[in-house]
């Protein structure tokens, strides 16, 4: 195992993505012990050692060493590199666990960045596709990071346990970002919403857009959700449903919300209608808690906010989610998190 005076040295597994994306940004290298050194299992899971395997293929000269027992990892990152790349990414996590970090680093690419990516594209677990796309890219075009070839697309859609989805993601390079000023979130204007819905009755859908109607009515006339019925190939291999909620506001806030059923064979069964009502509660709640980010942005905000000119940036954030406090720690401060 290589060990270098000036690499970062971290020990356990929490936050092991975010550590992974500084360093490739930063150019820093990285060693991390102790990797669920306790667990009845330990070491690295398969599905960060998936986003490790999609780091390598983005990056050339990258350094990667992991030890016997996948306990410890030594990371040494190379030249961000992007171009044409397909993935599959592991079923035991959502595509959106591999596109945040992806939303990170695609604009500071040598090459603009095209990727396949194959796996699960809605779960319970990560940001889904769907909120990525409505949400985060509005985020990337205030800092400057637009184009022809900037879209987020779902091909198939793919529900755990069994995965099946593939989406494209396409981004330009950026060298410098500009500075934003997103301190007031204005009023909400309108909601939109993706009910979907893969080898079940298309019935699902429709049901869970009246239950979410039944609430959002009584607050605003300009709601619309639309539903995605995938058949075949399209459509994955496992069974599920869900919602994604935006809403929209006078000064270009998206604020999300989203629920998926539970994956087959695991939980109790849940009803379209129980499932559109609490997504619609969600929704309210994320309104409620202010900002001009909602909750699953507020780590890549600060990011580009840091990597940015010397101008000055601000943004209003709701109450900050443990992940943001560690990645603004992080950002600031390397190495004492």
């Amino acid at each position: 195992m290589a060990t270098q005076a000036h690499s970062l040295s971290y020990a356990g597994c929490n936050f092991l993505r975010q550590r992974l994306v500084l360093s490739t940004l930063s150019g820093r290298p990285v060693k991390i012990r102790r990797i669920r050194a306790r667990d009845d299992n330990p070491g690295l899971r398969d599905f960060e050692a998936s986003f490790i395997r999609l780091l390598d293929k983005i990056t050339n000269g990258s350094r990667i060493e992991i030890n016997q027992t996948g306990t410890t990892l030594y990371y040494q990152p190379g030249l961000l590199y992007g171009g044409s790349v397909e993935h599959d990414c592991s079923v035991l996590r959502g595509i959106g666990y591999y596109l945040e970090a992806l939303l990170c680093l695609a604009p500071f690419m040598k090459h603009p960045l095209k990727i396949v990516l194959r796996g699960v594209t809605n779960d319970q677990v990560d940001p889904s596709v769907d909120v990525l796309k409505a949400t985060a890219l509005p985020l990337l075009k205030q800092f400057g990071i637009d184009g022809e070839s900037f879209e987020l697309k779902i091909l198939r859609r793919g529900m755990p346990p069994g995965g099946g989805g593939e989406v494209l993601f396409s981004c330009p390079v950026r060298k410098v970002l500009k500075p934003v000023q997103l301190t007031d979130p204005g009023k909400i204007k309108r909601i939109r919403g993706m009910a979907y819905s893969v080898r079940v009755s298309p019935q699902m859908a429709n049901r869970i857009v009246d239950s979410a109607r039944s609430i959002l009515n009584k607050f605003i006339p300009d709601i619309y959700i639309y539903t995605d019925h995938m058949k075949g190939v399209s459509s994955g291999k496992s069974p599920g449903f869900g919602l994604s909620l935006v809403a929209e506001t006078t000064n270009g806030t998206f604020l999300s919300a989203e629920l998926a059923s539970n994956p087959q064979g695991q939980g109790a069964a849940v009803l379209p209608e129980d499932l559109g009502r609490n997504c619609a509660k969600l929704l309210l709640e994320e309104i409620y808690r202010g900002g001009c980010v909602d909750s699953t942005n507020q780590s890549l905000v600060l990011l580009l906010m840091t990597l940015g000119q010397q101008d000055v940036s601000k943004v209003l954030l709701g109450p900050l989610s443990p992940y943001t406090i560690f990645a603004a720690s992080e950002e600031l401060f390397p190495g004492y998190v």
